[in-house]
């Protein structure tokens, strides 16, 4: 059984940084593709950056040029960077596990982790 634990979530002003990381309880961490999703009150779940499990990244439009997706695949962790926040990162982090030949199906979640950007 795949289990995710997100972590270095938090509070931070506009124009801070904030570092995530998510640690996976996964054998062969090295075959699965991971994910960043977030989702804000009111709006719906989006990808916000992916990795596969051969090292390429994703990001979404909003995102590009402040966060940056990583994976250590020794540690089975993925981190994600986030640089430059704003009000809008504003949300709920989730990482997301997937096996490289298996569909969204068989995608696994963690809990998640707050992350909020205020004045």
């Amino acid at each position: 059984q795949v289990q995710l634990v997100e972590s270095g979530g938090g509070s931070v002003q506009p124009g801070g940084s904030l570092r995530l990381s998510c640690a996976a309880s996964i054998s062969i961490f090295r075959l699965y593709n991971m994910a960043w999703y977030r989702q804000a009150p009111g709006r719906q779940r989006e990808l916000v950056a992916s990795i596969t499990s051969g090292g390429t990244t994703n990001y979404a439009d909003s995102v590009k040029g402040r966060f940056t997706i990583s994976r250590d695949n020794a540690r089975k962790t993925m981190s994600l960077q986030m640089n430059s926040l704003n009000p809008a990162d504003t949300a709920v982090y989730y990482c997301t596990a997937r096996p490289s030949w298996s569909t969204p199906s068989g995608d696994s979640w963690g809990r998640g982790t707050q992350v909020t950007v205020s004045s």
